[in-house]
């Protein structure tokens, strides 16, 4: 089992950090480091308090904590610098911006229900579920009786029945 240096993890996990975003594959494909060991690293940088952005493929996935850094990073930058910024870490201006408002409007939309309301509003989730479970099971039953029909039809067929078989 190899065995590195400080100096050298904090390196490596500062390729991982914003200003460079690289995905761990890359990192690992450059430095020969194994997936698993650079997944604990970046874990452990988390754990401590330090942004890390989980999947620069897809920003939108990223935690909470990793967008509000970027519009920490991307604070003070101009249109110029914000729209480089953007290219180097393949995100949008826009969705910059969208964390930034929801960053300053501060999640205030969830901490404002009252107590009936969640409950009200966790009632009406469970009741969705279950009409979304009703609807599937009629749905597949439909489907059942439309095979039943089509198949009825195609035995009357073969057998030179005028009559349909009832089903009830």
């Amino acid at each position: 089992m190899a065995r590195y240096s400080q100096e050298f993890k904090e390196k490596i996990v500062q390729k991982m950090m914003p200003p460079n975003a690289q995905s761990i594959a890359q990192i690992h494909r450059d430095t020969g480091v194994s997936e698993p060991t650079l997944y604990n690293w970046r874990n452990q940088y988390e754990n401590a308090g330090r942004a890390v952005p989980a999947d620069p493929s897809n920003p939108e996935n990223w935690s909470a904590e990793d967008k509000l850094a970027v519009v920490i990073e991307t604070a003070c930058l101009n249109e110029q610098a914000l729209s480089e910024y953007c290219r180097k870490k393949g995100l949008y201006v826009e969705q910059i911006n969208r964390w930034k408002e929801l960053a300053l409007g501060g999640y205030e939309a969830r901490g404002r229900l009252s107590a009936n309301e969640r409950r009200e509003l966790k009632q009406t989730k469970k009741q969705k579920r279950q009409i979304e479970k009703e609807l599937k099971r009629k749905e597949k039953a439909l489907a059942e009786t439309a095979a039943l029909l089509v198949l009825s039809k195609k035995c009357n067929a073969i057998w030179g029945k005028k009559r349909t078989i009832d089903f009830l």
